[in-house]
């Protein structure tokens, strides 16, 4: 496997390596779900290349970039392990050379709601190094996974807007036995915070089944089935008093901090009133610091897992 710093030696490697070319951006810290989408990768293309890469113009000031786990010999051993050929693993300089001033946004309702409210900023520095990225790399095939769902519809827009000549290949979400969604992030969790965890993907699977066939029940019905198994039915601080008017110990169970709960349109992210054949139910929460996002379907025929270009 060649690991390339620059951009000139990356695109030297390059042209050595058969086509068609896959591609698979991370930022590190790389765990069965990452090696998941490498692996659909190394089944449909004849090379295939990653990246290690934390990019800070994502983070905002007050989020994790400087705690945000590396270990780059244990990530390129786990990518030579699963096939891969190239590894792109630059310094902010070499992406974000002295004098840098170029953005690349993509604007409207799809990137300034949910993750996009929550993390202003978040998408345009994603979608400014994934436009570096695919220019350096020009891959055939960009594999995503699609548990970032929106992140996933913001590249699909960038690349169909910018006419960019690369397919964008959704892979299904890699989870943990008991269901949580595999992130980096989880390394964060306490053992008492990973044990509750899992209820998020519990709760929106809760909240398909009350959806019954597609286009049948009320969103009202879909969200409230998942939010009661998320939201306690005493507020945590009123919780605390009570425990301690009672002189009872204070709730110790980690509780989640719901941050949105939705159910939208798997392109545009606009809401859905009624729900379709291309319906999420996406939610994000946090667990004390931790914040986790996960989705599902709301139908039985699942939105394709390829998208092209045209």
């Amino acid at each position: 496997m060649i690991v390339a710093r620059t951009i000139a030696e990356t695109r030297a490697a390059l042209r050595s390596l058969p086509r068609p070319l896959g591609f698979t951006p991370t930022m590190g810290a790389l765990h069965e779900g990452h090696l998941s989408v490498v692996g659909a990768a190394t089944t449909r293309c004849a090379s295939v290349a990653g990246s290690v890469f934390v990019n800070p113009t994502q983070f905002r000031q007050e989020e994790d970039f400087g705690t945000y786990p590396r270990d780059e010999a244990r990530d390129f051993s786990l990518f030579e392990d699963r096939g891969v050929d190239l590894v792109f693993a630059p310094s902010a300089a070499e992406i974000y050379p002295s004098g840098f001033v170029t953005e690349v946004r993509v604007s409207g309702p799809l990137t300034e709601t949910y993750e996009g409210a929550s993390r202003p900023g978040h998408f345009d520095g994603m979608a400014l190094v994934v436009t570096k990225l695919l220019g350096i790399m020009q891959p055939d095939f960009l594999f995503l996974g699609e548990k970032d769902a929106q992140q996933r519809a913001v590249v699909r827009r960038l690349v169909r807007d910018l006419d960019l000549p690369v397919e964008v290949v959704g892979v299904p979400t890699a989870r943990e036995p008991d269901g949580l969604a595999m992130s980096s992030r989880n390394a964060f969790l306490t053992p008492e915070q990973r044990a509750v965890a899992p209820n998020l993907y519990g709760a929106l699977l809760a909240g398909r089944a009350a959806a019954g066939a597609p286009g049948a029940t009320p969103k009202d019905v879909v969200v409230a089935a998942t939010s009661a198994l998320l939201m306690p039915a005493v507020p945590r601080d009123d919780a605390e008093r009570i425990a301690a008017l009672r002189g009872e110990a204070p709730p110790a169970a980690p509780r989640f901090d719901l941050d949105y709960l939705a159910i939208v349109d798997a392109d545009t992210f606009q809401p859905r009133s009624t729900l379709g054949p291309r319906s999420l139910l996406i939610a994000a929460a946090c667990l004390g610091a931790t914040r986790l996002i996960d989705n599902v379907t709301l139908s039985t025929s699942a939105y394709p897992a390829t998208d092209a270009t045209a």
